[in-house]
């Protein structure tokens, strides 16, 4: 794509025209391809808006890269979508959902699992709450667990499965009892 600038034209100058042919070039493929993957225009028009933007703030590197510029493109366009949908999905939203007239769900339920995991997870020893905390909660590997709490990998792995064991008969010991009163707590 850059040789439509002009092969003789020094490094330079080709990157001073490359916001313009990438615009000329790449907005309709692209945003046909982003509106497809979120199935709503304007959040589509952002996201091919900030893949323009990073394409011209890298425009050294497209300029000597070897590659397609429209790969590139298409990638960055891929990952930032990908990233919308991960974070309405986190939000328990979906892409558009505001322009649809879609109600959101209530987050009271959530509330309440965080606090009865809060309360499962304090009726655990302080070992094996460490090591649950550290490897689902703060998303620490095996190894990383293992080397911060100062003990073998196969010290975790045995905390952490007997742990979930405990957790799992304490859950399913409630089920079996009914749901709690908590007008009364």
């Amino acid at each position: 794509m850059i040789s439509a600038v002009g092969p003789a034209e020094p490094s330079g100058a080709r990157c001073e025209h490359l916001l313009q042919v990438l615009v000329d070039d790449h907005t309709k493929p692209l945003l046909a391809y982003v509106e497809r993957m979120l199935r709503d225009r304007h959040m589509a028009e952002d996201i091919v808006q900030e893949t323009l933007i990073r394409a011209w703030r890298h425009s050294e590197r497209l300029c000597t890269h070897e590659g397609s510029i429209r790969g590139w493109l298409l990638t960055v366009a891929r990952n930032l979508a990908i990233d919308r949908i991960r974070s309405a999905c986190f939000r328990h939203e979906s892409p558009g959902a505001e322009h649809q007239g879609v109600l959101q769900s209530d987050h009271a339920d959530t509330v309440l699992a965080s606090v009865d995991a809060a309360a499962l997870l304090r009726q655990l020893s302080r070992e094996h709450r460490e090591v649950l905390v550290h490897t689902y909660l703060n998303d620490k590997t095996v190894q990383e667990t293992a080397r911060i709490l100062g003990v073998p990998a196969g010290t975790v792995k045995s905390r952490q499965h007997y742990a979930l064991r405990q957790l799992r008969r304490r859950i399913h010991a409630g089920a079996a009892a009914g749901p709690p009163d908590r007008a009364a707590a």
